[in-house]
């Protein structure tokens, strides 16, 4: 479990933890969401199949969920006078400025589900460096 959340949170290869994931960063909006097409440590193919990352749509959709679920629930306990028009302004702001982080960890988590950590890749790329 770790590797897999090692993996997500620092967008890194999920199968040796120390290649990179997205050709560029998560907010570079000319390139968002490009994923590479292998690891340039391990060399595991990032793209198995012609549209693959189209399931993380719905892995998108539960972190937007989630996200909104949590935004809101948060509004009600710790500001409970707040106005249903000021909490889907602050909804509507974070969605949008969070939307970019939402798909770059969305086609993450899903290459996680397929793509599984390996003990030796990941010490036999760590001892080339």
């Amino acid at each position: 479990m770790m590797p897999k959340l090692y993996s997500i949170f620092k967008l890194r290869c999920p199968k040796c933890l120390h290649g990179k994931f997205f050709e560029s960063h998560v907010y570079d909006l000319k390139r968002l969401g490009n994923v590479l097409k292998e690891c340039p440590k391990c060399k595991t193919n990032f793209i198995p199949e012609p549209g693959f990352y189209f399931g993380a749509m719905y892995v998108s959709y539960a972190l937007g969920v989630a996200l909104f679920v949590a935004i809101w629930a948060g509004a009600n306990w710790f500001f409970g006078d707040v106005s249903v028009w000021t909490q889907i302004s602050v909804l509507t702001f974070l969605i949008i400025i969070l939307s970019p982080l939402l798909f770059a960890l969305s086609k993450i988590i899903y290459a996680n589900i397929f793509i599984h950590f390996d003990k030796d890749t990941s010490k036999k790329v760590a001892d080339e460096n």
